[in-house]
């Protein structure tokens, strides 16, 4: 079992620089302003051989009043709670402030240990170093998370609180287990994404509020459906690069792209009260563009006055403007009520297995034929282009070698035409489908090759 570990302090201290530097990555979001964390990431390391659940949370500031940052203690407080030992985070070149102080009363009242952290301690020793004593919570580690500095010392300070079994990671375990299936929350901001998180979890893990933009950092949540081991991602709400303005937004929206990248199946929560937007529509294509399965799930379906004219006009916008994905339907719900929340997970592993799914070469190839069959390819230069043959060359998304006698004279209408008798035959709907033209050799070159020439 790994060292259960909660970074805390105030506001821009530099709490997510050292789970950055920790975790070997930069996966929690950084910049100059404060409080850019909200949610509380986790992630578990090998921090030089003791094996670490580490937890970054957002800035503690008791002063502040308001519904946001009382969710944001109380966040703090879960993680604190689920946690072994605390790293207490100060800035050693500003000092001990007022707020400061607050915290180290706070995490006394918790009644779990604490390891006292003064980051931005590089070069000389600042003076805040000697005022962090003062805290009366032991002899402070001076590191500096920016620059890699003094973790031997950290290392030193955790390693009393390590389970006796968690010396190195148990990897032939973590071998075994069931690799958990990729899952991340995408759409514009104020969808209801957390919302909708928190639903399918069954607790409040994440922020959720009538404002948009209270997510900013792309959350990763471990959790099991029916024994099948998860790992949703929430995300922080996309919208038109031309609306982005801030730099916070900004990292937040990279954190989004990234975890579109990483993820194997996407659901792209849209509201279904507006409809399918125009940045619905440009979301759903990079998650085609990626190769990433696809699921659309159309949240606030309680709110929509005429639910059956809503489901026709959706249908017919992704229809026509998604030709890629042909075969999408949108999943209605309601993540606020729970009503068709339960069909969400079973829709997001079925398309998991047509992501994956292998088709047998001669299936395909009948395939091939009766399309020809039906619509015949194109004359080039008088002649009919030849389809010779078909296989699938690889999953995730299903990508399909199609050998032609001039691949480069088909038609992109014939080209869908064969993706949408792919996706009926087997049963591949809403699934990115690749399929790469190549050139087919020509059965009687070796014989022409090999015939003797006459003398004149």
């Amino acid at each position: 079992m790994p060292l259960s570990v909660a970074i805390v302090g105030r506001p821009n201290v530099g709490k997510s620089t050292l789970f950055n530097r920790l975790a070997g990555r930069k996966t929690a979001l950084v910049g100059g302003a404060a409080g850019l964390t909200r949610d509380r990431r986790e992630i578990v390391v090998d921090f030089a051989g003791l094996s670490l659940k580490l937890t970054d949370t957002a800035g503690l500031d008791t002063g502040t009043r308001g519904a946001m940052a009382t969710k944001l203690r109380t966040q703090t407080a879960k993680a604190l709670a689920d946690a072994d030992v605390a790293l207490f985070v100060i800035d050693a070149r500003e000092g001990v402030t007022a707020l400061d102080r607050e915290v180290a009363r706070w995490l006394r009242r918790q009644n779990k240990p604490v390891v006292l952290v003064a980051n931005k301690a590089e070069g000389r020793p600042p003076a805040g170093l000697t005022e962090a004593f003062e805290l009366g919570l032991g002899e402070p580690v001076p590191v500096s998370a920016e620059h890699g500095e003094g973790l031997s010392a950290l290392y030193d300070a955790l390693q009393p609180f390590a389970p006796a079994e968690s010396g190195r990671p148990q990897r032939v375990e973590a071998a075994a287990a069931a690799r958990p299936l990729l899952l991340a929350v995408v759409g514009r901001p104020n969808v209801g994404k957390s919302t909708l998180v928190n639903r399918l979890i069954g607790e409040e893990r994440v922020l959720t509020g009538p404002e948009p933009g209270v997510t900013r950092d792309a959350v990763a949540v471990e959790w099991q459906w029916h024994g099948r081991p998860i790992r949703l991602i929430d995300t922080a709400g996309l919208r038109r690069k031309a609306k982005v303005t801030q730099a916070v937004e900004a990292l937040a929206a990279g954190d989004t792209l990234r975890a579109i990248r990483f993820a194997e199946v996407v659901v792209l929560v849209v509201d279904a009260v507006h409809g399918v937007q125009r940045q619905d529509l440009a979301i759903a294509r990079m998650v085609a563009e990626e190769g990433r399965a696809l699921v659309l799930a159309a949240n606030k379906w309680d709110l929509v006055d005429d639910p059956k004219s809503a489901l026709a006009v959706m249908a017919e916008r992704i229809s026509e403007s998604l030709p890629q994905l042909a075969g999408l339907k949108p999943l209605t719900l309601s993540a606020a009520t729970g009503v068709g929340v339960r069909k969400l997970l079973p829709a997001a592993l079925a398309a998991h297995a047509a992501w994956n799914r292998r088709v047998p070469t001669g299936a395909l190839n009948r395939v091939l034929a009766r399309a020809q069959e039906r619509h015949p390819p194109p004359l080039v230069g008088g002649r009919r282009l030849k389809l010779r043959y078909m296989t699938q060359v690889n999953v995730r998304p299903p990508t399909f070698a199609l050998f032609a006698s001039k691949p480069g004279e088909l038609p992109d209408s014939w080209r869908r035409y064969l993706a949408r008798a792919l996706r009926q035959a087997f049963d591949l709907p809403g699934v990115p489908l690749r399929l790469m033209l190549r050139k087919g050799k020509n059965p009687f070159a070796s014989a022409e090759s090999a015939r003797p020439v006459r003398p004149h």
